[in-house]
């Protein structure tokens, strides 16, 4: 039987539990063999923001992912030049595995902008989508039928526990002095504190 794989994208700058935890509801709702964290090299949506310089991010993502054997951390995205797309990371590690079943971890706010996104009709093509409904949102795998036919085959809906912990929050905390243990896996704190990330003036 060919690998069930998911693929989770993100800058995760910092990885914390909320990811950690969505990508364990994602892997048994999906009954992933494996599922790859793909952190993102220059995302087309946040080209304006910093972002921490790459290896301090393979680093702290390799140390989250750890003590998961599911959990895995791709350089499809790092190791290429930009832009970057999703379609084309699907594409690639297609290639890389091309007897593998791929399933898209996406937030349910990524299905609403599909139609926005690059290529998405061959995107569609390449794998299925899993998506995490957070309670209350209001999606459905037919919402884009018009658009993109076929999409409702290959789109999965999951119900996730809803996790407000943002990476954009945890680099305030640290910017302001406070504390973020038991929002981030203790490796990465200690790492973060060793390399003294976030702090004002600091990445």
């Amino acid at each position: 039987m060919s690998l069930r794989i998911g693929l989770l994208g993100g800058t995760f700058d910092p990885p914390h539990i909320g990811h950690l935890i969505l990508a364990e509801f994602a892997a048994d709702a999906l009954g992933l063999d494996r599922l790859y964290f793909v952190p993102a090299a220059d995302p087309p949506h946040k080209r304006t923001q910093a972002k921490t310089p790459v290896e301090h991010r393979l680093n702290m993502l390799q140390l989250a992912l750890a003590s998961n054997q599911r959990f895995h951390l791709s350089r499809v995205d790092i190791e290429r030049p930009g832009p970057h797309y999703s379609v084309d990371m699907v594409r690639i590690t297609q290639e890389q595995d091309p007897e593998a079943e791929l399933h898209f971890v996406m937030g349910a706010d990524s299905l609403r902008d599909l139609p926005k996104w690059n290529r998405p009709d061959e995107f569609i093509q390449r794998c299925h989508l899993a998506v995490m409904r957070r309670h209350g949102a209001d999606v459905q795998p037919n919402m884009h039928d018009a658009i993109l036919p076929g999409l409702a085959e290959r789109v999965r809906i999951i119900d996730t526990p809803f996790i407000t912990i943002s990476s954009t929050e945890i680099a305030a905390r640290v910017a302001q002095g406070q504390s973020i243990r038991y929002l981030v896996p203790e490796r990465v704190l200690d790492y973060i504190v060793e390399h003294r990330l976030y702090v004002m003036g600091r990445s």
